[in-house]
């Protein structure tokens, strides 16, 4: 029994220092958030426009090889 108490003591000490280590944290607003997504967003949508287009290429290109 008590190891369980010192379990939950242990986790609610660990709970706390978070808490209080995440008020430290600048958060981003709104309008940073956003403007981050959007840049994420169009990246991937190039970079797998490129890939499928690179892989589409390459198909092509082996198959006429061993044709």
């Amino acid at each position: 029994m008590k190891k369980i108490v010192e379990l939950f003591n242990a986790l609610k000490t660990f709970l706390g220092e978070v808490k209080t280590e995440l008020l430290k944290c600048s958060w981003p607003t709104r309008q940073e958030l956003s403007g981050s997504t959007m840049v994420v967003v169009i990246s991937v949508l190039i970079l797998g426009a490129f890939v499928g287009l690179s892989d589409l290429l390459l198909m092509n290109l082996l198959r006429a090889i061993l044709r």
